[in-house]
């Protein structure tokens, strides 16, 4: 991904805060002052409410480091994309002793986590549909251990808003892992739910699912 990001203020709590979301994210950014001059590639600029005035001539968002960067983030990645909402979103979820969940937004990804349990996910799902904008809302669930599967399908099911569709998706060949990591079981939980959120599934109807 090409640098459109670009993070302009002297507020060390900001900068620190917003760098750190960033990175996590892998997204390209380009650091300034706010007195700099913008290069034309930059798309949007993240700064703070009492820089803003010294940036002219491209989109800002105006951060406030008392809070946490991940909206506003959020709001850059819309932005560099030309959009105010995505057309679809869709959560992959891998479950098993580590639910692996997976935001995709018009097919990139957005974000990825874990939950330890059932009810963990069932609300981690939720709050990612409110934080992500979207006409289609889609949860895919892998057909994992039917112990882990039923129960977080039960509970999706008496959370999700009636207009999110939910899938059940084959889950074979989804959890090969060729990249080492630290944490090997948090990397092959995301991985598998980010190829489950790829995969169209069967839908299922919504309301007690059986």
């Amino acid at each position: 991904m090409k640098t459109k990001i670009a993070v302009a203020t002297v507020h060390g709590r900001a900068y620190y805060k917003l760098v750190t979301e960033l990175q996590w994210r892998h997204l390209p950014f380009l650091s300034l002052k706010p007195w700099d001059s913008v290069p034309m590639s930059i798309k949007v600029v993240l700064t703070t409410r009492d820089e803003s005035h010294q940036i002219s001539n491209t989109k800002i968002l105006v951060f406030d480091p008392e809070t946490t960067p991940e909206h506003v983030v959020d709001e850059a990645l819309l932005a560099i994309q030309g959009k105010q909402s995505y057309e679809r979103i869709v959560v992959g979820i891998d479950p098993g002793k580590t639910f692996g969940i997976a935001v995709l937004g018009d097919n990139k990804i957005l974000a990825t986590l874990t939950a330890s349990n059932y009810e963990q996910a069932s609300y981690s799902v939720l709050d990612s549909l409110k934080r992500f904008p979207a006409e289609t809302r889609i949860v895919r669930v892998g057909n994992g251990p039917a112990e882990y599967t039923k129960t977080l399908l039960d509970s999706m099911d008496k959370i999700l808003s009636e207009d999110t569709v939910m899938e059940i998706v084959r889950e074979a060949g989804t959890s090969r892992v060729t990249k080492a990591s630290v944490n090997r079981r948090v990397l092959k939980d995301t991985v598998s739910a980010i190829k489950i959120a790829g995969r169209n599934g069967r839908i299922l109807s919504r309301r007690n699912v059986k």
